[in-house]
């Protein structure tokens, strides 16, 4: 099969269109498992999925906002001018973009998701401080996780818990 990606107008819309393409399109394939996710799972599954999306996501967005930093450390990478260093963060951040909006669309309420807008932005953050802490902790040795970190990691776990409050 040739490979292909479709401009956004093109995206078919249900199967029949993916069929229609006749291509191993790999934005169609993506579509399509959104359309079936969308349409075919609970809220449960959903905000299963979305958590686990925003999760990938904010892996991929770490490495691309602060892992250039410590891939410095590799011969290749300390040379590289700054326009180089973006374009490889940029790569990373494509991927970033896919998972974070896919986990809107399939999360958002609106969409027969589980969660409201200021819910979603909150988990995420929620997700990215963790996932932030972890590649912090494991990856950049001089840096110590204090008390003030562990404060405001919890005041945004409470932000969590206000914002699903009825």
């Amino acid at each position: 099969f040739p490979v292909t990606i479709h401009s956004l107008n093109t995206v078919p819309k249900s199967a029949i269109g993916f069929l229609r393409c006749g291509m191993l399109c790999l934005k169609c394939s993506f579509f399509l498992f959104l359309e079936i996710i969308l349409q075919k799972y609970s809220k449960m599954t959903k905000g299963i999925l979305t958590v686990l999306l925003l999760l990938i996501s904010n892996i991929f967005m770490t490495f691309a906002w602060y892992g250039h930093l410590k891939f410095q450390e590799w011969g290749w990478m300390k040379k590289s001018v700054l326009w180089s260093v973006i374009l490889i963060s940029w790569g990373f951040a494509l991927f970033e973009y896919i998972f974070q909006v896919s986990a809107n669309r399939i999360g958002f309420r609106e969409n027969g998701g589980p969660f409201t807008l200021f819910q979603l932005k909150i988990i995420q953050e929620v997700v990215t401080l963790f996932v932030f802490t972890v590649f912090a902790v494991f990856f950049f040795k001089n840096e110590s996780f204090k008390w003030n970190h562990l404060a405001a990691f919890v005041c945004l776990v409470l932000a969590v818990y206000f914002v699903f409050k009825k």
